[in-house]
């Protein structure tokens, strides 16, 4: 069975180059580029009900139309997730850097003109752009990720990758806050404006001398996909990093978004917004990512540290249902502590990164996390099914139940990789 092994340098090849700082320009650039990737990313779920109200829809064409306008971003994100994957490996992660954040930038600016399309309906242009968006969307995260683990010595991998996510989750807040004191087509303006301001700081971004390195080797392949799916002990380790992230998309994808539902159901008088939960979630998300990194250096095991977080999600997601809470100040507040607990997100892209060769790195590490967030259509759908046979609560556990089995056993059962060496390749 094939494994991964470590690459060989001829005498006299490339050599890596001096290892970069916390506080170097990629990593500051990667955080940025993140917070930027969440702030578009999360846009549409908070400007949905206004932005489609002003196209004259119905509430219950916000609802449905709302909710595949939502689908067609979640479906860029797969198909994009793909595409900038195997351009990382191919190309570099520098050109995936780029040239994602150019298509949602893009986009994001184009929804802004949503209601001055004449040439087409504009609900059709708007889903076009969502999901163009969502394939730009798609690459940012993978391939920051993958650059800074490759660029930071083994010792401090975890926490720049911690800093990356902490940072960068915090665009949610500005998100929700830009909604709330400017229009929704403002909010996309800015989107938009803040990804082209990102370019200019990249262009002193180097790239990666890992992937300088494998480019000089012509025999090794790169970037091949479907290699994912030729081997067992590969495709194992693949399924368990995807399997790792299914809780945290479960937490914010069932619980906080459909936080006004589950509210109702537990007989909590004051309206729920789900736009305030999903924002509480991701507050509680980026202190989350910014201690996971330290918690995983203490432990000296990325393992032990996204199972401590996951159980620490498991237990205030049974609060959340089971309790019987009858206030929204406690509900938005366990939105906050499951958002804790999910924290994990920067680490368990990281163990993606890290479960892989470098000729393979930018694919896993790119595919991995938006496999997860495309994941997030049949959580919703099976919680939609379940919900008539056994009311809010009991569909919601049913989900939550599936999404942490699958988190617990992919984490408790992969190879560790804390201070794993990253220079080598896949066979």
């Amino acid at each position: 069975m094939a494994v991964p092994t470590l690459s060989s340098k001829p005498p006299g090849g490339p050599t890596q180059p001096t290892k970069a700082g916390l506080l170097s320009l990629p990593v500051i650039v990667a955080a940025l580029g993140y917070f930027v990737d969440i702030y578009d990313l999360l846009l549409f779920g908070i400007v949905r009900v206004p932005s489609l109200k002003d196209l004259g829809l119905t509430p219950d064409q916000i609802s449905t139309v709302g909710a595949s306008i939502l689908n067609w971003q979640m479906g860029g994100l797969l198909i994009g997730g793909i595409l900038w994957g195997v351009l990382g490996d191919k190309r570099g992660r520098l050109s995936v850097l780029f040239g994602s954040i150019i298509t949602y930038s893009i986009a994001n600016i184009a929804c802004g003109f949503i209601k001055n399309v004449t040439f087409m309906d504009p609900v059709t242009y708007y889903a076009v752009m969502r999901f163009v968006a969502g394939i730009g969307l798609a690459g940012e995260l993978g391939a920051g990720i993958t650059l800074v683990s490759e660029i930071l010595p083994k010792e401090k991998r975890a926490i720049g990758t911690s800093l990356v996510a902490g940072i960068g989750l915090s665009g949610a807040v500005v998100a929700y806050f830009t909604v709330k004191y400017f229009d929704w087509q403002m909010a996309f303006f800015v989107g938009g404006g803040l990804g082209i301001g990102l370019l200019l700081l990249r262009v002193g971004v180097v790239e990666s001398g890992m992937f300088k390195d494998v480019t000089e080797q012509k025999h090794v392949s790169r970037g091949d996909f479907l290699s994912f799916f030729t081997n067992a002990d590969r495709l194992s380790r693949y399924l368990k990093c995807i399997g790792i992230g299914l809780p945290t998309w479960f937490v914010i994808g069932v619980l906080a978004t459909f936080s006004n539902e589950f509210g109702k159901a537990l007989g909590i008088t004051e309206e729920i917004q789900p736009g305030l939960a999903i924002m509480w979630c991701y507050v509680g998300l980026a202190v989350g990512d910014l201690a996971s990194g330290f918690i995983s250096q203490e432990l000296e095991s990325r393992k032990k540290a996204v199972a401590l977080l996951m159980g620490i999600a498991l237990i205030f997601g049974l609060v959340y249902l089971f309790l019987g809470i009858k206030s929204a100040t406690v509900l938005y507040g366990l939105c906050l502590a499951m958002g804790f607990g999910i924290g994990y997100w920067a680490m368990f892209v990281t163990i993606g990164a890290e479960q892989f060769g470098t000729n393979l790195r930018a694919t896993a590490a790119t595919t991995i996390p938006n496999m997860v967030r495309g994941l997030v259509i049949p959580m919703t759908l099976t919680y939609q099914a379940l919900k008539p046979s056994l009311d809010i609560i009991n569909a919601g556990a049913v989900v939550g139940l599936i999404s942490f089995i699958l988190g617990f056993y992919s984490i408790l059962t992969i190879p560790e990789t804390h201070g794993k060496d990253l220079d080598y390749l896949e066979e």
